[in-house]
């Protein structure tokens, strides 16, 4: 029985040092709202997400079309990669990256966000199997858990994203089967009317 999740890269976020209550930008709410539009076509049966607000308010409005409450799921929020601010944030994730059992002071190695994100999806996967689930989270959790079932996703793909972003994972039991993306970012142009 197959079963589908839609992951949803959180969207444009204003910067606060609060991860959990960062709130999405104007540009963030924007883009969340295209968001909504392309996730309406999906035919969708649940929406969960990270805790941490920009996640939360991304797939929110898909949550209200189907008359829901967002479910919360710790286990897709954002993969802490230290307790301090870091003066090279591309090379700090380079680093947990090229040695996936390193960790920053007070941070998660690639190994336990990784464990953390895939037992949240297994137990997703579990839960809902048969179902259309849309997951708000974060770019570098989203690319750790598709890590796991396809190793091709890895550090240069995150680098790639885009902010939101949307792929559709398509599962038999728990093998990933099919990746599409949903997401089509506006050119400039577009952007700017």
């Amino acid at each position: 029985m197959k079963t589908e999740i839609y992951f949803v890269r959180h969207a444009h976020s204003t910067y606060t040092p609060e991860e959990l209550t960062r709130p999405l930008s104007e540009k963030g709410m924007r883009d969340a709202r295209r968001v909504t539009r392309i996730l309406e076509l999906e035919n969708l049966d649940h929406v969960v997400s990270s805790p941490f607000l920009r996640a939360v308010q991304t797939v929110e409005g898909t949550a209200a079309s189907l008359n829901q409450d967002v479910i919360l799921l710790d286990g897709f929020k954002e993969r802490l990669l230290s307790s301090a601010p870091l003066d090279d944030f591309q090379g700090a994730i380079r680093k947990v990256w090229e040695e996936p059992s390193f960790h920053w002071e007070g941070g998660e190695s690639n190994v336990d966000a990784q464990k953390r994100g895939v037992a949240a999806m297994l137990d997703l996967l579990n839960e809902f199997e048969g179902k259309r689930v849309v997951v708000g989270t974060h770019g570098n959790i989203m690319v750790l858990i598709m890590n796991h079932f396809d190793p091709r996703y890895g550090l240069a793909f995150w680098e790639n994203l885009d902010m939101p972003d949307v792929y559709r994972l398509t599962f038999d039991g728990v093998d990933l089967v099919g990746v599409s993306r949903l997401w089509e970012p506006f050119s400039e142009e577009e952007e700017s009317q």
